[in-house]
C-alpha cells in the first residue's frame, strides 16, 4: 500500500484528526516562513529629507524724497447760482434769446424786459412835480429877501442884531427846501423802476431754468427762471482729518509751504479731461456723522474748455501735498505686523527690519528706514523667522502709481 493510499485511507477512518493536522501543518509551514524572512531581513537606515529655501519674490527699495498725494472726489457745483425776480411789475415786451434752459449769457445783458411806459410816465410826472416846487422854492427864497429888506428899512434892526425867524420866512424856506428834496426822491424812484423793467444779467452765466415768456404779465417778486454763475466752479472734497496735515489750508491749517498743486480730473463727453484747480478753504466743521472735513477746491473758467467742466459733474481731486525726504513706495504685502518689513541680505537670509510708516495711500505705504537699492521680500512666507534662508525672485524697484490713470478716472454709467 502507498503512502498516498494510507493517506486516504486515514482520513475516512479519522477525518477530525487528519482536518487537525492538516491545519497544523500549515501554521508550522507560515512559522516556518516568517523565521526565514526575520533572519534575511535588512536594517532601514533613517535621512533627514534636505527641503528646498522657500521661494520668495522682491523688489529693489527706490528711496528718494516723495510726494504725498491726498485724493478726493465731489461734484462740481456754481460760484453762484441765483432766481430771476422782478422788482415791479408788467408785461413782459421781450424775452432774450439766451432766456432758454442751458443758454448762455454774457454779464450786462438784457434778458428780460418788462413794458416800461407807465414808469416813463412815472417819470415825467415826478420831473414836473420837480420843476414846481424848485419853482415854489424860488418864490420863497424871493419872498424872504423882501421880508428882511423891509425889516431893516422899519427901523426896528439894532446894528448886529439877526432878524426874526418868521421875519426872514425860516419856516417858509425849510419847508420848500424839504417839499423840493421829496420830490427828487421821488424822480429818483420813478427813474429807478422804470430802469428796473429791464433785468440784465449779473454776470457771465448760464440759464437753469425758464419760467416766463413773452407777453405773460409778472408781478414784483416773482420767480422767472434760475441762472448760475461760469465765472468758477467749486467742489466740496471731504477728507480724513489727518490727511490735512499734509497741504496747506487757508484759514484751516498752519501755512507750511503755501498753495498747493491741485488738479481735477473728470470725465466729460466720453472724454477724461483735467483742470488745474486752487484751495480756497474749508467748510470749517467736521462732519459728526463722518468725522471729515470739507475742503473747497475751485476751477477758474470752468466752461471756457470744450468739453467743459460742468454743473454737477462728478469730479476726483488730486492735491500734491509736502514732500518728505529718504522715503520709500512699497506694496502693502511688504509690510508687516509692528511695521516690520523683511529685507534680503548678501546671503540671501530674511532680516526683520523695523521702519517708520509715514502714510498709506491705496495699495502702497510711504515708508523711511530703508536704504536705496535694499532687496524687500514682497510675497508671503508659511514660517518666517529672522536669518531664514529662502531663495528669491528679483524684482524692479517700486514707484508709486499714477494716481490718477485712464483706469481709474471717473467712468461715465451705462
Amino acid at each position: 500500500m502507498t503512502a498516498i493510499q494510507r493517506i486516504k485511507d486515514f482520513t475516512k477512518r479519522r477525518p477530525g484528526l487528519a482536518q487537525l493536522v492538516f491545519t497544523a501543518a500549515i501554521i508550522v509551514f507560515g512559522f516556518l516562513i516568517f523565521a526565514v524572512f526575520m533572519a534575511t531581513r535588512s536594517d532601514v537606515k533613517r535621512s533627514r529629507a534636505n527641503l528646498p529655501p522657500p521661494l520668495v519674490k522682491t523688489i529693489a527699495a527706490d528711496v528718494g524724497p516723495s510726494t504725498v498725494l491726498v485724493t478726493g472726489d465731489g461734484t462740481v457745483r456754481p460760484l453762484r447760482e441765483i432766481n430771476l425776480i422782478p422788482q415791479v411789475s408788467g408785461k413782459v415786451v421781450r424775452i432774450s434769446p439766451a432766456m432758454a434752459d442751458g443758454g448762455r449769457f454774457k454779464k450786462g445783458e438784457v434778458l428780460l424786459r418788462i413794458d416800461p411806459q407807465d414808469y416813463v410816465l412815472a417819470v415825467k410826472s415826478a420831473e414836473a412835480r420837480v420843476k414846481d416846487l424848485e419853482s415854489k422854492l424860488l418864490l420863497a427864497i424871493e419872498e424872504a429877501e423882501v421880508a428882511l429888506e423891509e425889516w431893516k428899512l422899519s427901523g426896528e434892526a439894532k446894528a448886529g442884531e439877526d432878524p426874526p425867524p418868521l421875519v426872514a420866512k425860516e419856516p417858509q424856506l425849510e419847508a420848500a427846501r424839504a417839499s423840493l428834496a421829496a420830490g427828487n426822491a421821488d424822480l429818483e424812484k420813478a427813474e429807478l423802476n422804470l430802469a428796473r423793467t429791464t433785468l440784465r444779467a449779473p454776470f457771465d452765466g448760464r440759464i437753469t431754468r425758464k419760467a416766463v415768456d413773452i407777453g405773460q404779465f409778472v408781478a414784483v417778486g416773482q420767480q422767472l427762471g434760475g441762472m448760475f454763475s461760469i465765472e468758477a466752479a467749486e467742489i466740496a472734497v471731504p477728507l480724513p482729518q489727518e490727511d490735512l496735515e499734509w497741504f496747506y489750508v487757508p484759514g484751516f491749517t498752519p501755512d507750511g509751504a503755501g498753495e498747493n498743486k491741485v488738479t481735477v480730473h473728470a470725465e466729460m463727453a466720453g472724454q477724461n479731461r483735467t483742470w488745474e484747480g486752487k484751495i480756497m478753504r474749508s467748510e470749517g466743521i467736521i462732519d459728526q456723522r463722518t468725522r471729515m472735513v470739507k475742503v473747497i477746491v475751485r476751477v477758474e473758467r470752468p466752461y471756457d474748455t470744450v468739453p467743459p467742466l460742468a454743473m454737477g459733474l462728478f469730479a476726483i481731486v488730486e492735491i500734491e501735498g509736502v514732500t518728505v525726504p529718504n522715503t520709500a513706495w512699497l506694496p502693502r504685502s511688504a509690510v508687516h505686523e509692528n511695521d516690520i518689513v523683511w529685507i534680503i541680505d548678501g546671503e540671501s537670509r530674511i532680516r526683520f527690519r523695523p521702519v517708520d510708516v509715514v502714510r498709506f495711500d491705496g495699495d502702497q505705504v510711504l515708508v523711511t528706514g530703508i536704504e536705496d537699492g535694499e532687496l524687500i521680500a514682497v510675497s508671503p512666507v508659511r514660517i518666517v523667522t529672522d536669518g531664514i534662508k529662502v531663495n528669491y525672485k528679483p524684482g524692479g524697484r517700486e514707484r508709486p502709481a499714477d494716481r490718477i490713470s485712464e483706469a481709474d478716472a471717473p467712468k461715465k454709467k451705462k
